[in-house]
């Protein structure tokens, strides 16, 4: 199933869309190829999030592996903040030294699960 802003982007004509931009990610900061881009709510859409920005699809599911929405709503609603968070300090090193179309399966922290 494709998420809607997936859809969205998929549905627009490719003349309409502008030229592919080199966009960065905002927390491990390397460029994301067109294959690897998610969008992510700063605030959870289930808390009222309106707001998306670009990551890696890595970088995102590593998010929510770690955070709560209420987490991500409350403290961690922008890049910088989850940048500051140890758990994503110590992802972001480790993920800095894999190629920009890394990727690999992340599974939910234990504390998350509980």
């Amino acid at each position: 199933m494709i998420g809607k802003i997936r859809q969205k982007l998929i549905s627009l004509e490719p003349k309409l869309m502008p030229k592919a931009q080199e966009v960065v990610c905002p927390i491990c900061e390397r460029l994301i190829p067109e294959s690897q881009k998610d969008a992510h709510h700063l605030v959870p859409k289930s808390k009222g999030g309106k707001t998306t920005e670009y990551l890696h699809r890595i970088c995102h599911r590593q998010i929510h592996a770690l955070f709560t929405e209420t987490e991500l709503a409350t403290h961690l609603h922008t890049a910088s903040a989850l940048q500051e968070h140890p758990e994503m300090q110590r992802f972001i090193q480790w993920v800095k030294s894999k190629p920009d179309h890394f990727f690999e399966k992340t599974r939910k922290s234990a504390r998350i699960k509980a």
